[in-house]
């Protein structure tokens, strides 16, 4: 698969172990920031294609971002000292700002949708550098859970996380990463907003998202990104809406960029042991540094910022839909997917877990309150249920 602008990815490439998450590792865990391979999962997950037809979904009226002047901003988060750090102060400024907009942004709007709900937020401070702003909502109206998570790390990390955390960077015959030596302690600055919310309905699907930034104080810098959406029914329609709305905002900076992103998210969240997706897929990327960063952060503004509009059409058309109990069942039999994948395959949540380096609360506020297991069970054929598990375990294209 080719990546827009120049390199080619391959299946070895793919199977890097991003250990790096600083933004994941400290703060939001599922950042996910290592994919899987594109040959394995390519091959037991061909694409079949799907009836195109107009969802018809109204955007309803969104509570608009706050508008603060660049003059007048100041980080929240104590900063790395900046003799001593370097690097692009400029660009961090740039990203947290977008990114605390962003979270404001969209907690604002849903609250407005829940209209019983409220984020309570929880700040903390990180010992080895920096803090973040955790924003949790429980028992609301429509979300049974939802949190939005905004971490602004830094610190030191050994030269070898950073191999593993981006293609770009090679061993030397020496030993040397890049510009760093074996053994050497990286000075680093991450910033990341990471969401996950669970609807009561089961006809309501789970979303997640996370986007970050991550530089070195000697200028190494890269973006990454992804937004995915859990259904535990399918309706194409609302499929249709939400990838629609992701490459209407990615073809605005590059008609390259939705393909290539869809493909490596539809096997990023593949569940090897059941062979089947997580979900139902949206966008992944990592490593983006082929474009001036002003260009990538316009992208990342974009996409943050068109959350909304992406799920909240679908929350609205679905939340008052009557259901059984068969179905709220099933709903919680595919958390129990979602809960797999997170604590089995996500490479940002197990090294933060085994490492003691991730903030537990906020590793765990990915996963739903209450999830499902029965044993051996197997849907009905040519059942609502028969026809999502079609569409997890045959990645399917919706635009």
């Amino acid at each position: 698969v080719n990546h827009p602008g120049h390199h080619s990815l391959s299946s070895a490439t793919m199977l890097k172990f991003c250990v790096i998450g600083a933004v994941t590792l400290i703060s939001c865990a599922d950042a996910f920031l290592a994919p899987t391979s594109f040959g394995l999962a390519r091959a037991s997950l061909p694409v079949r294609a799907v009836n195109r037809r107009p969802m018809g979904l109204r955007v309803s009226a969104v509570a608009a971002a706050p508008k603060e002047s660049s003059e007048d901003w100041k980080s929240a988060f104590p900063c790395p000292p900046e003799a001593e750090f370097g690097g692009n102060k400029e660009m961090r400024s740039k990203v947290e700002q977008m990114l605390r907009k962003a979270q404001l942004h969209i907690c604002n709007s849903v609250e407005e949708v829940d209209g019983e709900g409220k984020f309570t937020e929880d700040a903390w401070d990180r010992p080895d550098g920096g803090g973040g702003l955790t924003r949790v909502m429980t028992g609301g109206k429509v979300w049974e859970k939802a949190g939005c998570n905004l971490a602004v790390v830094h610190g030191t990390m050994p030269a070898e996380a950073i191999l593993s955390a981006n293609d770009q960077l090679k061993r030397n015959e020496h030993g040397s990463v890049g510009d760093f030596k074996a053994g050497e302690k990286v000075k680093f600055f991450a910033c990341g907003l990471s969401s996950v919310m669970h609807p009561s309905n089961p006809h309501c699907p789970t979303m997640h998202f996370n986007y970050r930034y991550f530089e070195t104080a000697s200028g190494l810098w890269w973006f990454g990104g992804g937004q995915d959406i859990t259904p535990a029914y399918l309706d194409e329609d609302d499929m249709k809406h939400f990838h629609g709305t992701l490459k209407k905002t990615c073809d605005k900076h590059d008609k390259e960029f939705y393909p290539y992103f869809k493909a490596w998210a539809d096997d990023y969240y593949r569940i090897p042991h059941r062979n089947e997706t997580r979900g139902l897929g949206g966008i992944f990327y990592d490593d983006l540094n082929d474009r001036d960063a002003d260009e990538i952060l316009k992208l990342q503004r974009d996409l943050v910022m068109s959350v909304p509009e992406a799920y909240l059409p679908i929350i609205e058309k679905h939340r008052d839909d009557d259901f059984t109990q068969q179905q709220k069942e099933w709903q919680l039999m595919r958390r129990g997917r979602y809960v797999e994948f997170n604590l089995v395959y996500d490479r940002g949540t197990i090294f933060g877990l085994k490492t003691g380096l991730g903030r537990v609360e906020s590793i765990l506020m990915t996963l739903p309150e209450t999830a499902r297991w029965e044993y051996d069970h197997q849907v009905k054929p040519d059942s609502p249920e028969a026809d999502i598990t079609d569409a997890f375990r045959f990645a399917r294209d919706w635009v």
